[in-house]
């Protein structure tokens, strides 16, 4: 049996710094309860305050909980969310964290992933990333390649690189865990990205299979897998085109990730991966609001700042 005690211990302890006067409410629902009833538990030792809140799955990334839930979150000094699907890009953590409250979110959290991915050196996952942003975050232009296929460049305008270290212990700071990356949401985007690491719905990609996604003036025009593009057609039947809008470039920083494991949460911080995200990010810098936000893995990627070479991070 996976020993959920200590990750949970990891998250509260050290990402949260939990004080013993504040409050926390653990977010969750049916499907991934065993690791929110750890976090309850390890938040229950640090302070008489924690809450647990518990809903059906969501059906999709980016859809908003219940709004008694919505409301709760707002109400907390801090809260966890492992949930099914991802509530990192909905309103209602946005307004959470607008109101002071900080705290991550576990979207798509199975127990081995959170037992694998919360033993991992926070603090040094915090450097790796401002080594990162210190690389990329002053350059007009990205361009990214790999052997796969990939050419596509990025253009920002006055949009801002962040962080994902996993720390969080200011009012408002929010994360996923487990974390490691820097991303910004472009502006635009030209060109071909070839996934061959995990994409929604598949998970890790056979050897062999990879999907080819094609973007134009920053939408995509065009995925090469049936059942990837069924996803954002079911998205497009509520937004229409938002939903194919590039919505975030991002780069793996958590070295201690040594191999893909078939969770986009866990994968897409890999050290040395890149990922690219279609759909919602009016919640990380941009003004699309979308019912999907789907990232894809890049397992071999060559990033170019202003047509330098950045130097990725390396994997244990």
């Amino acid at each position: 049996m996976t020993d959920l005690a200590a990750p949970a211990r990891t998250a509260v302890e050290q990402c949260l710094a939990l004080d013993a006067d504040e409050s926390l409410l653990v977010v969750t629902d049916d499907e991934r309860a065993p690791v929110g009833e750890a976090l309850y538990e390890a938040a229950r030792d640090v302070t008489n305050d924690a809450q647990i809140v518990r809903f059906p799955p969501r059906d999709q990334h980016a859809e908003e909980p219940p709004a008694a839930v919505a409301a709760a979150m707002t109400e907390a000094d801090a809260f966890l969310a492992p949930t099914t699907k991802s509530l990192s890009h909905t309103r209602a953590r946005s307004a959470a964290c607008e109101a002071g409250a900080r705290g991550a979110t576990l979207p798509g959290i199975t127990e081995e992933v959170f037992a694998v991915g919360l033993d991992a050196d926070y603090e040094e996952i915090a450097d790796e990333c401002a080594a990162m942003l210190e690389q990329v975050a002053g350059a007009e232009e990205i361009r990214v390649t790999s052997p796969q296929g990939t050419d596509i460049t990025f253009a920002f305008g006055d949009r801002e690189w962040h962080d994902d270290t996993g720390i969080v212990r200011g009012d408002g700071d929010f994360s996923n865990l487990p974390a490691g990356e820097v991303f910004v949401s472009p502006t635009t985007a030209n060109g071909t990205y070839v996934v061959d690491g995990t994409v929604s719905p598949h998970g890790l990609l056979d050897e062999g299979h990879t999907v080819e996604v094609t973007v134009e003036d920053g939408y995509v025009t065009d995925f090469s897998d049936p059942d990837v593009a069924a996803e954002f057609e079911r998205a497009a039947e509520e937004v229409g085109e938002d939903a194919y809008n590039l919505a975030e470039l991002g780069i793996g920083t958590n070295v201690a990730v040594s191999e893909l494991v078939g969770s986009v949460l866990l994968d897409e911080k890999a050290g040395g991966t890149v990922h690219i995200a279609v759909g919602d990010d009016a919640s990380i810098g941009g003004d699309t609001s979308a019912p999907i936000h789907s990232d894809g893995v890049l397992r071999e990627p060559t990033v170019y700042a202003d047509g330098e070479v950045v130097e990725l991070p390396q994997v244990e």
